[in-house]
């Protein structure tokens, strides 16, 4: 395979000569807010990025979201049939609520973009839209059709885009997510844990506590136990944590305590480890007399993990950086994205976001040499050949 060393260099500069214009529409799409739960905030960001799209050739659609604010799918007007596809996947909400803009205002200093949702992730999808840019200008085409899916709930799980992720990632060689790398150094995202919600119950017998303590069995007593048996399913070698993080139950402190219940965050690196601890947690068996336990819930954002599809995936990654002089560096992620679900079905390489710092926090920033940097290696990602 004969490699061109000197694309990514074209790229660079494609991408360098607008970088005032990546810069201008990040500052666009980040003063637009987009929380999740406002439903109605997602439709003028998903408007710049639909004329961005569309001036590149692109068809969008629009998915009607039910309790979201919907969904875009681009894909390109002029397409060759037959022709295997390559997954864009970014999110427009953010954490923030609106209103945030008048304390925590999108500003450019010291070669960075700070403000609400421009490391999460909004660089992201302008860094993905100018990779495009810099093919198009370039006469360069993928080998793949690349597509887009940008949902509208990804802050939330994405409860209701998942199954439109399913459904594309089925379809497609290989997805890139254009979450935020990590780190200064902007390590790229290589496995991501899953997770897990579980609502524990423990059901007793009310009594007076102190007219007829024995005829009582008390919930909350159980419940104790259940958490100091549910925290000790921890097993930090292997990266599964598990965390009860509410609890509540009783009526009266002179009332025995007919029910009491635990909320459990669970995360995992595996699959096995992840079926494991659903194992573990469902054989929970009450101590108490007269109690019992009942377990809803269970795994929902299945692990990303280093399959290896996707090591050939962060391989081309790799390589592609250093044809443009990048030492790229990969992470294991505590927490989850829509990469867990592409996963499941195709190459997945995540991280491929901004390079900053602050996400859902008020530092948040991107820093703007970074963009540059990063649409560029995006860029030699899509012309990256398939594997066969």
């Amino acid at each position: 395979m004969t490699v061109d060393l000197a694309r990514g260099a074209d790229i660079v500069a494609v991408l360098q000569e607008r970088r005032d214009q990546m810069v201008d529409m990040l500052v666009a799409i980040a003063s637009l807010e987009s929380p999740t739960d406002v439903l109605e905030s997602q439709e003028p960001v998903q408007r710049h990025l639909t004329d961005a799209l569309t001036g590149l050739g692109f068809e969008v659609r629009k998915i009607p979201g039910r309790a979201t604010g919907g969904h875009l799918y681009a894909r390109p007007l002029e397409r060759k049939r037959g022709r295997p596809g390559q997954l864009l996947v970014g999110h427009t909400d953010t954490v923030w609520p609106v209103g945030t803009l008048r304390s925590m205002p999108v500003v450019v200093e010291n070669g960075h973009v700070k403000g609400p949702g421009t490391f999460d992730m909004k660089a992201g999808l302008v860094q993905g839209i100018f990779a495009l840019t810099a093919l198009a200008a370039l006469g360069l085409e993928p080998p793949a059709t690349p597509v887009w899916l940008i949902n509208s709930d990804e802050e939330t799980g994405s409860p209701e885009s998942r199954r439109w992720m399913r459904l594309l990632a089925r379809r497609v060689a290989r997805a890139y997510v254009l979450e935020p790398a990590f780190g200064p150094e902007g390590r790229l995202k290589t496995a991501r844990k899953g997770v897990a919600r579980y609502t524990v119950t423990v059901r007793g017998k009310a009594a007076h506590a102190g007219l007829d303590p024995t005829a009582g069995a008390s919930a909350i007593a159980e419940l104790a136990s259940v958490v100091q048996r549910l925290h000790q399913l921890t097993d930090l070698e292997r990266g599964t944590t598990v965390n009860v993080g509410m609890i509540k139950g009783g009526t009266r402190a002179n009332v025995i305590a007919a029910e009491a219940s635990a909320e459990v965050d669970v995360r995992m690196m595996t699959v096995a480890d992840g079926e494991q601890v659903d194992r573990d947690i469902r054989a929970l068996t009450a101590l108490t007399a007269g109690t019992s336990i009942h377990v809803e819930k269970g795994i929902f954002i299945t692990p990303f993990e280093r399959t290896g599809r996707n090591r050939v995936l962060w391989d081309a990654a790799f390589q592609a950086g250093a044809r443009l002089g990048l030492d790229l560096q990969e992470f294991a992620a505590g927490g989850g994205s829509d990469g867990n679900t592409t996963s499941q079905f195709t190459a997945t390489l995540d991280g491929l976001g901004a390079i900053g710092d602050g996400a859902h926090a008020l530092h948040e920033a991107v820093l703007i040499d970074g963009m540059v940097e990063r649409a560029a290696l995006l860029a030699e990602l899509l012309m990256a050949p398939l594997e066969t």
